[in-house]
């Protein structure tokens, strides 16, 4: 069978990083492990599980740290995954028979889904697609100082094998926006994606005016992904709502049904901005064109799963209660309770309909 070989860069994981090991060791041949100058316990934890331990000095960029170890490999394959991932039992076993595959069927380049996010019940709640597993010999290359990524490359194929990451309690406030701002100080060129991405750290970061301003280069540049510049459009939207500027932010989240079919996300968007303005119509109109509205995962979009059923169906709660439809009210909340019965807003709202039901 190939050989695998585990990449990670880490730094003060020490919280986290025994639970991703653990998860994978027994799936993989090989782990190399690139420490960026960690002062907690990492170096220890890691190797427990490897000798091959390399530190690395950080330069403010991501993609650099990740070929260093990329290039400690020795496997055929090279999978990646940060330290606060985990491979689920279930997902190990698809990983052996993905291995497998590969012997027979060799290809260049493996995308797997990304499930960045999950409920209290553990259903995947936001979801991507990543390029997870490379061949060692091939053209790989990370690029991005920040929200580093490898271009896909030579034969890519599709598996169902799953990563998902748990967030961990580390701290990170400012850390990649720094980055971006270091590089870009020391004549860094920003690339299209890279834009998106920086623009997305600066609304993160509640710069908004900044923020409109890159994202507004981002968009209108003939180069970068159609899924990123729809994205942007839906953060840009919300950079001129919390601006106070609701009919421009109509217009951002409008001007992305240029490069692609409307997202969920963004039809929520639509949504809120009337709901907030009491014009309850219009608001249910955009709430049930985004339940259900077609999942575009595989397009390369991060997109959030409730987005498209939890809520908009809270949503339509809320409106139809308020436009005096109490029997539709109470049919979309059931729906909520059907999808999580356990969210905060299902929950809250689960008494008052109680109440409703005696009268």
């Amino acid at each position: 069978m190939v050989s695998l070989s585990l990449c990670m860069i880490v730094k003060d994981e020490e919280s986290v990083l025994e639970r991703c090991l653990k998860s994978v060791k027994d799936h993989v041949d090989e782990i190399v492990i690139a420490d960026t100058g960690s002062l907690d316990k990492t170096v220890e934890i890691a190797r427990r599980f490897t000798d091959k331990v390399f530190p690395f000095a950080w330069q403010e960029d991501f993609a650099a740290a990740r070929n260093f170890s990329f290039s400690k490999a020795s496997g055929d394959y090279i999978l990646w995954l940060d330290a606060d991932d985990v491979i689920t039992e279930e997902n190990g076993e698809k990983l052996e028979a993905l291995k497998r595959l590969l012997d027979s069927s060799p290809a260049d380049t493996v995308i797997c889904p990304y499930d960045t996010a999950v409920d209290q019940n553990g259903g995947v709640i936001s979801s991507c697609n990543r390029e997870r597993i490379v061949r060692r010999e091939g053209k790989w290359r990370w690029h991005g100082c920040v929200h580093e990524c490898i271009p896909s490359f030579g034969r890519v194929i599709v598996s169902n094998f799953r990563v998902t990451h748990k967030r961990s309690e580390k701290e990170r406030g400012s850390r990649n926006l720094d980055i971006y701002r270091k590089n870009i100080a020391r004549g860094y060129p920003l690339s299209a994606r890279d834009k998106f991405y920086y623009g997305r750290e600066l609304y993160y970061n509640r710069l908004f005016l900044e923020a409109e301003a890159v994202l507004t280069e981002m968009i209108q540049s003939p180069d970068g992904w159609s899924v990123n510049k729809i994205e942007a459009c839906r953060i840009l939207a919300l950079c001129r709502t919390q601006r106070g500027e609701r009919s421009k932010a109509l217009e951002a989240y409008f001007k992305g049904f240029l490069y692609g079919a409307p997202r969920a996300g963004a039809l929520c968007g639509i949504g809120q901005l009337f709901k907030e303005e009491e014009r309850f119509k219009e608001a249910v109109f955009w709430y049930q064109a985004a339940f259900g509205c077609e999942s575009h995962v595989g397009d390369g979009d991060f997109e959030e799963t409730y987005d498209r059923s939890l809520y908009p169906a809270l949503g339509l709660v809320y409106c139809f209660y308020r436009l005096g439809d109490r029997a539709e009210a109470a049919r979309w909340h059931r729906i909520c309770e059907e999808i999580s019965p356990e969210h905060p807003s299902v929950v809250y709202n689960a008494p008052f309909f109680k109440e409703e039901e005696k009268i």
